[in-house]
């Protein structure tokens, strides 16, 4: 039984860092033109800065995996070709492809590079996973339509190629991530398969009857809401063990457009999870299924994973569209000065205020005792979006990593809509 790797999104170079060091051994970035997410904040990854950010991967002992997954026109595999010496230089331990004329265009630059073929492939069967091994990839990215016990069947039948599979984060309506809505919902502009999606999957919907102009009718389906194409997110935190012993190599989580925050906490929940798994198999999980209520979410579903080929039910988040977290992400710790911790908020909190402070070694409850801004003036509360001097009850070994939150679970609504999980 191997000891599957946990693979991270890395949406910018600080999100990268973040995730490695809370415990990804690897982690899959792309840049705009030819990856399936369009990022729009932080440092991004760009053909100028692609060499350093999987460079600083590799210095952190991670594999960096480059997605260039869209599906391309003529004029992306022109584009590609004239890239292609950056990307070379990047030296990435694989590309994640979709595309089977831009995996013919890697294997010409890149012939020593593993491939790995994307989810778009929309790989459901042992025969696809051989045929794909026949065209020179060491990986297949499963469909998140299987179950595990096809997983399993797969890996038994091709045991010498590469599987990986979704455990956490968001899901796509349309089947293994093939959607035009977007695009019609926005006259083109908001390609999702070329890295630019507006989810309109996500958006609240009424019906108009033609003849009667201006008279909104609520869809509704069992009473539940409007939102009906909008799925839960995936999380498979407490079926670790079956996804072990399904023989699957890497676990993969979603989430490139997603806050550091979000990539942190996942790693963590994840790297500990995973270890104690992999060691005893009938670990008990609920205490890292609590941890990822802490991180924004739609509510969680297994998805089709313990199902025959069905997706549940419960499934659908019909009530919200946007994730919510159980916990508010507080502030990053960015230094230290003397006996203050140098802090950027992002939610605001007070004095003597129970806080939850996470690092990639720890977890505990503390307390801001003394707040100051830069100037050195003694403040009541440190209010969002301020750089601030803090001095806590209880400091954090790894303060550089330090990242802050509220303490418990807030809300009911979240609990109960995440217990498809467990």
């Amino acid at each position: 039984m191997i000891k599957p790797e946990l693979l991270m999104p890395a949406g910018n170079v600080e999100k990268l860092k973040y995730a490695i060091k809370y415990g990804a051994d690897a982690v899959y970035l792309g840049v705009v033109d030819f990856s399936l997410r369009a990022m729009r904040k932080g440092e991004l990854i760009t053909m100028e800065n692609l060499i350093e950010a999987i460079s600083t991967a590799h210095q952190m002992g991670a594999r960096a995996y480059l997605t260039l997954n869209i599906f391309g026109f003529n004029s992306d595999i022109k584009a590609l070709e004239n890239c292609m010496d950056k990307i070379v230089e990047s030296n990435p331990d694989a590309l994640i492809i979709s595309d089977p004329g831009i995996m013919r265009l890697a294997q010409k630059y890149m012939p020593n590079t593993h491939i790995h073929v994307s989810t778009q492939a929309n790989i459901l069967n042992y025969e696809a996973v051989k045929f794909w091994q026949d065209m020179g990839a060491t990986r297949c990215i499963l469909a998140r339509e299987l179950p595990i016990k096809d997983v399993a069947e797969i890996k038994s039948k091709v045991p010498d190629m590469e599987l990986e599979c979704f455990i956490h984060g968001a899901q796509c309506v349309s089947f293994s991530g093939r959607c035009l809505l977007s695009d019609y919902m926005t006259g083109g502009e908001r390609k999702a398969n070329s890295g630019n999606c507006s989810q309109p999957c996500r958006w609240s919907y009424k019906l108009l009857e033609e003849t009667r102009p201006g008279e909104y009718q609520e869809i509704i389906q069992d009473e539940k809401g409007t939102h009906i194409l909008s799925t839960k997110d995936l999380c498979l935190v407490n079926h670790l063990k079956e996804m072990i012993e399904a023989g699957i190599d890497s676990f993969k989580v979603e989430g490139r457009t997603k806050s550091l925050y979000y990539v942190s906490a996942v790693a963590k929940a994840y790297r500990e999870a995973i270890d104690e798994v992999y060691k005893n198999p009938n670990t008990d999980t609920s205490k890292y299924f609590e941890e990822l209520l802490k991180v924004g979410n739609r509510g969680y579903t297994t998805g089709f994973y313990l199902g025959d080929g069905e997706y549940p039910a419960d499934g659908y988040s019909y009530d919200i569209s946007k994730g919510l977290a159980g916990a508010d992400f507080l502030c990053e710790v960015w230094g230290k000065e003397g006996e203050y911790y140098k802090i950027k908020t992002k939610n605001k909190f007070f004095k003597n205020e129970d806080i939850e402070i996470i690092t990639p070694s720890e977890k505990f409850v503390t307390q801001a005792t003394e707040i100051k801004d830069l100037k050195g003036e003694e403040q009541e509360l440190a209010n969002t979006n301020h750089e601030l001097l803090v001095k806590f009850t209880k400091e954090p070994k790894e303060y550089e990593w330090a990242l802050v939150r509220t303490v418990g679970i807030k809300g009911s609504t979240l609990e109960k809509e995440s217990c498809a999980c467990s």
